[in-house]
C-alpha cells in the first residue's frame, strides 16, 4: 500500500508490477524478485564483478535546500550487508554529494530496515535514492523494496525534534551523562513493513566501567503544570536480566531538574521492547526531557535505544481523571494501594502481558478471600455522574470483581462509596471490559477514588487489571421536550458501534410505536456508525407522558440490549390550536388555529341486489374505510398563510395533532383540494382555510429530512464558502430542508 507522503511513485516504492522505477548505477544488473513485503515484487541487485554495486531511482525528485529529507527501505542479503543514500543533484542533474547511511552491521536474509536522513546541501534542487553493497565476487545478489523518500516520518505528537527521535542524521541531540560513551549503529532488525517511524539506525550507550550508565537528550520541550506527559522509546538490553530504563524528567524555568519518573523494562529476552514512563508536570515545571540508562552494567556492555518520543500519553478514555500511570501501569502500580484483604498488587512481568501498553496490574491472592483496592484521589466535576471502567483477564483460579467510586470532600473526609455487587470474571485468556455508572456525587464531594473489590474464589489465584478509567459522564440516554417545535429530543451516548438500532416511542400503557429516522423508521435495520446520536421525534403526542426505548441488536447473534428514557410531556395549553406536521420535513411544521372541528364520515363499498320474491335486499359490503371529513383553520398573518401554503404544496401525508380529550388526537391524513377564503375586506390578512382530509396510514419509508431547528449556523458549519452551498443545493428551500443535489 503506498506510503503517505512518499515522493516516489507506487511502482518505485513497491517495485510492483515491475522494476521500471529503478536503474543500475554502478557494477550491477537489476531484475525483478519475488517474496516482497509491500506487494510481492522486490528489486534484485546483482554484482557484475567484485567491488561496490549501486542502483538508483530512475527519476529525481524536487527538494529544497536546507530542508531535512529521509530515505528508507527494507533490505535482504545473504552474503553482504548494504546501505542506503540520498543522492543530491543540481538543476542540471549533476551530482553534488550522497548522504549515506551506515552499512548494516551484518548480512541478513530477513527483511530489515535501512534508513538515512540529512539536509539538502547548498545547490541541491533534486534528489534520488541510491542503494549500495560491496561484494568480493560477481553474481552476488541483494534485495530491496518498500522505499520512501520525503520529509522525515515522525511519531504523531512528538514534542522533540526528528534528530532527537531517531539517529538517522547523527547523535548530536543526545549526550552520555554518566559512565558511558554514546554512538550509533545500524543493526539488521526486522520491523513490521508498515512501521515506518522506526529507522535503520539506533543509539548505543556503552558502559565505560562497571556500574550505572545513562544518556540524556539535550533538547527540552515546554510543558504545562498539571498536564500528563509520557516518554517512550524502544530499548534493547544487553542481556535479558539487564535493568534498562527510560526516564521522563521535569525542569524549572532556570533549567534545574525538579523531578523524574522512571519506567524500568522487564525484558523477556534481548529484543527491542517499547518502554514508557509518564507523570503529570509538577508545580514549577517549565520543560521536560528524556533519559535512558542501565543499572549495574559491566564494562563494555551496550544498551541500545531507538524511536524516542515525548508527548501526551495514549487516551484511555476522554476525560479520564486518572493519570496514565494509574490507568496503564507501564512503570508500576501508580497511586493504587491495597486497603484490606490478603491480595498483593504489582506491575505484571515480563513485558508484553497487557490489554493496553506493555504491562498491567497483577493481583495475587494466596487464599480464597476478598480484598479492596483503591486508587489515589482526584478532583471531580461536582453534580455530574461518573463512570468507572476496567479491563480484566482471569490469570489463574476464579475471581469476582465489584466496581465502586469513593467520594471525598475538600478536607479529604470520606463521604461514602457508590459500589456494585461483585460479578464473576470470565474464565479464559481474553480481556473483558466492564463498566458501570454512579449516581451523582453526594453533597460536598470534590474528589473521588476508584475502588475495586476483588474476590478470589480459589487459592493461589491471579487476576490482571488494565486500562482503568474514571471520568465524568452525561447520562447514556436522556430526553428533552422542545415546545417550540412540538417535539421530544432523545440524546444517546456511549453507543455500541456496529450494532443495529431500533427506537420506540412508548405510551403510559406500554404501547410501542417506531420512531422516524433519516432513512425511514428506526426499525433495527440501520447500523450504528457513531458513539453518540441525537434523535428528534416530531411525531410524539401532545399533552400526554411519552417515553422512549432504544434497542441495540447484535447483527450476528440477534441478542438485544436496551435503554429507556423517562417519560416527558409536550405541553398543549390551548385546545383551539393544533399542529399540522410533515413527518419527513419538520421544517414545514406549523401551528394553526382551528376554526371548526371536523365531522367525520367513514365510507364503505357496498353492492345491493334485489332478490325476486324477497322483501329485503342482499347487501355485500367491503371493509369500512378510514375517516373522511373537512376541517377549517385560520391563518392570521401573511406569514402564517404563506407557511401553510408551503406545507400543503408537497402533497405529502401530513400529521394532525391536538391535545387529549378533543376526540381527534393524532391523525395521519392526506389533504384534497384546499380552499382559502377571506374573512374581511381586501386589507384583512385573516384567511379561513377549508381542508378536505382523508385518514392515511403512517408513512414508514419516509425519512426525516434534516432538523426542524435548522439554522444558518448549521449551514455555515457544513460548508467552507457560499459557493459550496450553491453548488450543493438547487433552491433555497433545499437549503432549509438539507436536500442536496444527487
Amino acid at each position: 500500500m503506498p506510503i503517505p507522503g512518499n515522493m516516489l511513485s507506487s511502482v518505485a516504492e513497491m517495485v510492483d508490477p515491475n522494476i521500471s522505477g529503478w536503474t543500475a548505477m554502478l557494477n550491477a544488473t537489476l531484475s525483478s524478485g519475488t517474496g516482497g513485503r509491500n506487494g510481492d515484487g522486490c528489486l534484485a541487485v546483482k554484482s557484475v564483478a567484485s567491488g561496490e554495486m549501486r542502483a538508483r531511482t530512475v527519476s529525481s525528485y524536487p527538494v529544497t535546500e536546507g530542508n531535512v529529507y529521509q530515505a528508507l527501505g527494507d533490505a535482504s542479503g545473504a552474503t553482504v550487508p548494504e546501505r542506503i543514500g540520498i543522492r543530491w543533484l543540481t538543476a542540471a542533474n549533476a551530482e553534488i554529494s550522497i548522504t549515506w547511511s551506515m552499512t548494516t552491521a551484518a548480512a541478513s536474509t530477513s527483511w530489515h530496515r535501512i534508513s538515512v536522513a540529512g539536509p539538502a546541501p547548498i545547490g541541491a534542487v533534486r534528489a534520488q535514492i541510491v542503494v549500495s553493497a560491496t561484494t568480493a565476487a560477481p553474481l552476488v545478489v541483494n534485495y530491496f523494496e518498500n522505499f520512501y523518500l520525503g520529509l522525515p516520518l515522525r511519531g504523531l505528537g512528538n514534542m522533540i525534534s526528528f534528530g532527537a527521535e531517531s539517529p538517522e542524521i547523527d547523535t548530536t541531540t543526545w549526550a552520555a551523562e554518566t559512565n558511558g560513551t554514546l554512538g550509533r549503529a545500524a543493526p539488521a532488525v526486522s520491523w513490521a513493513v508498515d512501521f515506518l517511524t522506526i529507522g535503520g539506525h539506533i543509539w548505543t550507550l556503552t558502559a565505560t566501567a562497571n556500574g550505572n550508565a545513562s544518556a540524556l537528550c539535550v533538547e527540552r520541550a515546554p510543558v504545562v503544570v498539571g498536564t500528563d506527559y509520557m516518554a517512550v522509546c524502544y530499548l534493547n538490553p544487553p542481556t535479558s536480566g539487564s535493568q534498562v530504563w527510560i526516564e521522563l524528567r521535569y525542569y524549572d524555568a532556570a533549567g534545574s531538574q525538579i523531578s523524574a519518573v522512571r519506567g524500568t523494562l522487564a525484558a523477556p529476552g534481548t529484543g527491542y521492547y517499547r518502554q514508557r514512563a509518564s507523570a503529570p508536570a509538577p508545580s514549577g515545571a517549565a520543560t521536560c526531557s528524556v533519559a535512558v540508562g542501565i543499572v549495574g552494567a559491566t564494562a563494555g556492555q551496550v544498551t541500545r535505544f531507538e524511536t524516542v518520543a515525548v508527548g501526551k500519553p495514549p487516551q484511555i478514555r476522554a476525560g479520564n481523571l486518572l493519570p496514565y500511570a494509574d490507568s496503564s501501569f507501564e512503570q508500576g502500580i501508580g497511586g493504587w494501594t491495597k486497603v484490606s484483604g490478603a491480595a498483593t498488587i504489582a506491575r505484571s512481568t515480563p513485558w508484553g502481558t497487557s490489554s493496553e501498553g506493555s504491562y498491567c496490574m497483577a493481583v495475587s491472592s494466596a487464599t480464597a478471600t476478598s480484598s479492596v483496592l483503591r486508587s489515589a484521589r482526584y478532583p471531580i466535576q461536582e453534580l455530574m455522574t461518573h463512570q468507572l471502567r476496567i479491563v480484566e483477564q482471569n490469570g489463574t483460579g476464579t475471581w469476582q470483581v465489584g466496581l465502586g467510586i469513593r467520594w471525598y470532600d475538600a478536607a479529604n473526609n470520606d463521604l461514602g462509596v457508590h459500589s456494585w455487587v461483585p460479578i464473576a470474571v470470565p474464565i479464559g485468556a481474553s480481556w473483558y471490559g466492564y463498566s458501570l455508572d454512579s449516581d451523582p456525587p453526594p453533597a460536598g464531594a470534590t474528589q473521588a477514588a476508584a475502588e475495586l473489590t476483588v474476590v478470589a474464589l480459589s487459592a493461589a489465584a491471579v487476576l490482571r487489571l488494565d486500562a482503568i478509567a474514571l471520568w465524568p459522564t452525561l447520562p447514556d440516554i436522556e430526553s428533552a421536550v422542545v415546545e417550540a417545535t412540538g417535539s421530544i429530543t432523545v440524546t444517546l451516548r456511549s453507543l455500541p458501534v456496529g450494532r443495529l438500532l431500533r427506537v420506540y416511542r412508548v405510551d403510559t400503557a406500554g404501547n410501542r410505536t417506531l420512531v422516524r429516522g433519516p432513512y425511514g423508521l428506526w426499525d433495527g435495520t440501520d447500523l450504528i456508525a457513531t458513539d453518540s446520536m441525537r434523535i428528534e421525534d416530531y411525531e410524539a403526542p401532545l399533552g400526554v407522558p411519552t417515553g422512549h426505548r432504544v434497542e441495540f441488536i447484535d447483527p450476528v447473534t440477534g441478542s438485544i440490549a436496551w435503554r429507556e428514557s423517562w417519560a416527558k410531556t409536550i405541553p398543549w395549553p390551548d385546545p383551539n390550536r393544533a399542529w399540522l406536521k410533515d413527518p419527513g420535513n419538520p421544517q414545514r411544521n406549523q401551528v394553526v388555529t382551528v376554526a371548526a372541528q371536523p365531522s367525520w364520515t367513514r365510507p364503505i363499498e357496498q353492492a345491493e341486489y334485489v332478490v325476486k320474491n324477497r322483501r329485503n335486499k342482499v347487501t355485500l359490503s367491503g371493509r369500512r374505510q378510514g375517516r373522511e371529513g373537512e376541517v377549517q383553520v385560520w391563518t392570521h398573518t401573511d406569514t402564517e398563510r404563506q407557511r401553510l401554503d408551503w406545507l400543503l404544496d408537497s402533497g405529502n401525508v401530513l400529521l394532525w395533532q391536538t391535545g387529549p380529550g378533543l376526540g381527534v388526537g393524532d391523525l395521519y391524513m392526506t389533504v384534497g383540494q384546499s380552499g382559502e377564503a377571506r374573512e374581511g375586506d381586501a386589507h384583512d390578512p385573516v384567511r379561513i382555510w377549508t381542508l378536505p382530509i382523508t385518514e392515511a396510514d403512517m408513512p414508514i419509508t419516509t425519512g426525516v429530512n434534516g432538523s426542524g431547528g435548522r439554522t444558518w449556523q448549521d449551514v455555515l458549519s457544513e460548508f467552507p464558502t457560499w459557493q459550496a452551498v450553491l453548488d450543493a443545493y438547487a433552491t433555497w428551500e433545499d437549503v432549509l430542508l438539507n436536500r442536496r443535489k444527487p
